[in-house]
């Protein structure tokens, strides 16, 4: 490549990415992942667009791995202990045993359906059995759900790349020779020895990185990157799960306490947007429009036999021993986003030589692109409908400030909700646990910071620091005052969430 032809390609990628980040503000406003913005991208600047002939299914694959890595590490990153510690049993029996339901509904439907042989039903299966940890931190990211939906849904699409894609490669062997014990003892080493390394190599960064100086702030955010991917690189070398090794690893060093925590979970978000826009064009860019108008029925229908009857059954026989009010499992079966990982796990048996599985790529690509746009939109809806998105909810602020993280404090917003008992409730009379304060509020869209005596009104938007350890009991005064007013303590009201 010469020197003119680099400048090109820079800047036609610059362009590219330019795109991709302003379409993502479109994307949000619509409640759909930015996935289907670069999916888009992809095909029109393929060879039925603008002309770009890409078929490299192997090299799709591979940067795509490492695009997964990027993302589940971020995923690991900006994960917090406290909203999953509780969810970590039910959030690995839904990655586990809810991949394995869900593989064999899904499976029986392609099988019985559209006559599939059954090794191709059973790669589609596991292909579209997991959710997509991008989809899901992108949309639930900006959803004020309770902390326990939230926390169950990213905890799951954390773990379940790992197993489905050793489910996928077992399948991907010409010619199948299916073995029960084979797939267990496969399963049982690889998420084992993943999870082994991923821990182990995020508590040594988390002894070691608070206990030495680097001689630039900027130079943590890129140091508990190269742990995450010296976990993933290391399983994947001893032939464990790369993929759970990068999400675990992330999730200790995120809640050890490092120096510039703020910095790098920005550093994080920002290179996980990096690697997600790269791999949705580099997807897009992989099919052929031409050749996907004719799977669109299968498509369907296998979309269909996973989001009534396959997800739904592994939500409520996963989650049975623990709970889970039927509201939240009709939302976690609803909320089951499909993105990357399907498409990037279809290249698997392209490479591999499986009969058809070109095919199957089309039908994974055609059932992601329809379901996002119908499942993305309607998430908000269905939480309101359901009755599990709080009305009093606050949302962590993430900021780039040192001053917090010396104090170890963070910003949270809230809205006051319409016919909030909070209206005419002035700022002193919050009463907020201590060293908690309403710095700022936003009121008609102009901004002013309130005095004690300041009045707060039903559609205010106020910005409270707090500290880490006094969160929760900030939390749980605002959602008393915004039920029962100022007295809400003498009425009994501690603002236990919903």
């Amino acid at each position: 490549m010469s020197l003119e032809q680099l400048y090109w390609a820079l800047l036609a990628g610059a362009l590219v990415l330019l795109a991709g980040v302003v379409g993502t503000r479109v994307a949000r406003g619509a409640g759909l992942p930015s996935l289907l913005l670069f999916l888009a991208l992809g095909v029109v600047l393929g060879e039925d667009g603008l002309g770009i002939d890409f078929d490299d299914a192997e090299l799709a694959r591979n940067l795509g791995t490492t695009a997964l890595a990027v993302i589940l590490v971020e995923g690991g990153l900006t994960t917090k202990w406290s909203d999953v510690r509780k969810l970590v049993a039910p959030a690995g029996i839904l990655a586990t045993v809810g991949i394995g339901i869900s593989l064999v509904v899904t499976a029986a439907g392609a099988h019985f359906l559209l006559g599939f042989d059954w090794q191709l039903a059973l790669l589609l299966g596991a292909i579209v059995s997991s959710t997509d940890s991008a989809a899901v931190f992108s949309v639930l990211r900006v959803l004020p759900l309770p902390r326990r939906v939230a926390g169950l849904l990213e905890a799951e699409s954390g773990f379940n790349d790992a197993p489905t894609v050793i489910l996928v490669l077992l399948f991907s062997v010409t010619p199948l020779v299916f073995s029960p014990g084979h797939v267990v003892a496969s399963l049982g080493y690889q998420l084992g020895v993943g999870t082994l390394l991923g821990l182990g190599v995020g508590f040594l960064g988390a002894v070691v990185l608070p206990r030495i100086a680097l001689p630039a702030s900027g130079l943590y955010p890129l140091a508990s990157f190269g742990l995450g991917f010296v976990a993933f690189a290391g399983s994947g070398a001893v032939h464990a799960s790369g993929f759970i090794a990068a999400y675990l690893c992330g999730v200790v060093l995120a809640n050890s306490g490092l120096p510039h925590r703020s910095a790098t979970r920005s550093f994080a978000e920002g290179l996980a947007w990096l690697a997600q826009i790269g791999l949705f064009v580099l997807l897009g860019l992989l099919v052929t429009p031409s050749s996907l108008t004719v799977e669109i029925i299968p498509a369907l229908v296998v979309g269909l036999v996973l989001l009534l009857l396959a997800r739904p059954l592994a939500v409520v026989l996963s989650l049975i021993w623990f709970r889970v009010p039927l509201r939240e499992q009709a939302f976690l079966s609803w909320a089951g986003l499909r993105g990357a990982v399907p498409i990037v796990l279809a290249t698997f048996p392209v490479v591999q030589g499986v009969p058809n599985s070109q095919r199957l790529l089309d039908i994974v690509f055609v059932l992601v692109m329809v379901f996002t746009v119908v499942q993305g939109p309607s998430l908000r809806p269905l939480a309101r409908w359901l009755g599990i998105l709080p009305r009093e909810a606050t949302r962590e602020v993430q900021v780039e400030a040192a001053p917090l993280d010396v104090l170890d404090a963070e910003l949270l917003s809230m809205s006051v909700p319409p016919d909030s008992a909070m209206h005419a409730v002035t700022v002193r009379e919050l009463r907020l646990p201590e060293p908690g304060v309403v710095t700022l509020i936003i009121r008609d869209r102009h901004t002013f910071v309130p005095s004690p005596e300041t009045g707060i009104e039903t559609g205010d938007e106020l910005f409270i620091v707090t500290t880490v350890a006094q969160r929760q009991a900030t939390e749980n005064r605002l959602r008393a005052v915004s039920r029962r007013g100022r007295l809400a303590h003498w009425f009994g009201e501690r603002g236990d969430p919903a």
